[in-house]
């Protein structure tokens, strides 16, 4: 990387070192009451060596019940502690039943615990990616998790893991949430992926190294429109070469505000009536959760829910997969 990129790099990193340090000491394994579930720690041990990972596991889980399973992936200057607070995932999946799973970076790997979503050169990227699929498979063998409805969801480095995973092992879920980050296939190494990060335009590779003729889960692409950060453009060309890959077609905008929350442009892309991607472009939103919990890092209460969101939006994908495989 040249010196240049280094220092523009860093400049875009600083604010994630900053609250990193608030984040604090990482929590033990914990114990909560059973009308809300459980909260613990677990490792697991990927081709990346053991990673550490949080569990919510909702409340009156029987023996005889699979429930759905969601991974969440935070970005830089997270961990899983601090997604889950500035989210709040862990009461939707507490009302609705369902898992889920944060697996995290460990800071040997990266200062700031960022995932290497670009560096798929070298080989890191998808050697990280293996280790969280790891992490998941540990958790479908020891919890009552329905392999059928497992979904992905991430926020910046996180969300660009996120869809590399789900683009590199797609039979192995059904939708996948990228939340203000870059797609696969965009950058290859660090300083390409701070130009992308800008917004500069680099060479692309495929977006998945399957054959088209192979399904992509449904994605759901959020971005703030004020993201100085990771650039608007990114999460707009996440979702057309999502739908470009397999000819959908984009349908005619809609502007949706809901009260006093920052209104939002969704548009969808389908192909014969199935939806292929959704982008969810945010009025007035900076590099953060869209209406998560306020004073948090990287969380903005002012936008709308994006857990509702994306949780409706899986929702929907389980749902489909389970009646095309009943019909």
């Amino acid at each position: 990387m040249t010196r240049t990129a280094m220092r523009i790099g860093n400049k875009a990193l600083s604010e994630g070192l900053q609250a990193r340090k608030r984040v604090g000491k990482r929590p033990t394994a914990t114990k909560v009451t059973a009308t809300s579930g459980t909260w613990t720690t677990g490792l697991s041990i990927g081709t990346a060596g053991p990673r550490r990972y949080r569990l919510y596991k909702p409340p009156g889980v029987q023996r005889n019940e699979r429930l759905p399973l969601l991974v969440m992936l935070h970005g830089c200057g997270q961990d899983a502690e601090a997604l889950a607070r500035s989210s709040r995932m862990n009461s939707i999946a507490s009302r609705e039943r369902f898992f889920v799973l944060y697996p995290e970076q460990d800071r040997l790997s990266n200062l700031q615990s960022c995932w290497h979503w670009y560096d798929t050169r070298a080989g890191r990227a998808q050697t990280e990616a293996n280790s969280i699929l790891a992490a998941i498979e540990q958790i479908c063998l020891t919890q009552a998790v329905d392999r059928n409805c497992v979904a992905l969801a991430g926020l910046s480095a996180g969300a660009g893991m996120a869809t590399l995973l789900a683009t590199y092992h797609p039979h192995r879920f059904r939708a996948v949430a990228m939340h203000s980050g870059i797609a696969p296939g965009v950058a290859h190494s660090s300083a390409g992926a701070i130009k992308a990060m800008f917004g500069k335009r680099v060479a692309s590779s495929p977006l998945s190294p399957v054959s088209a003729d192979v399904s992509l889960p449904a994605l759901l692409v959020i971005h703030g429109v004020a993201d100085q950060v990771v650039a608007l453009s990114n999460g707009t060309e996440a979702a057309m070469r999502w739908g470009a890959r397999v000819g959908a077609r984009a349908n005619t905008p809609r502007r949706v505000q809901r009260g006093t929350r920052y209104a939002a442009i969704i548009t969808d892309y389908r192909k014969h009536g199935r939806l292929v991607a959704t982008l969810c472009a945010v009025d007035q939103l900076g590099h953060a959760w869209s209406g998560g919990t306020q004073s948090r890092p990287y969380s903005d209460p002012k936008g709308p829910d994006a857990s509702r969101m994306i949780w409706s939006f899986i929702a929907k994908q389980f749902a489909a997969s389970r009646d095309a495989q009943s019909g």
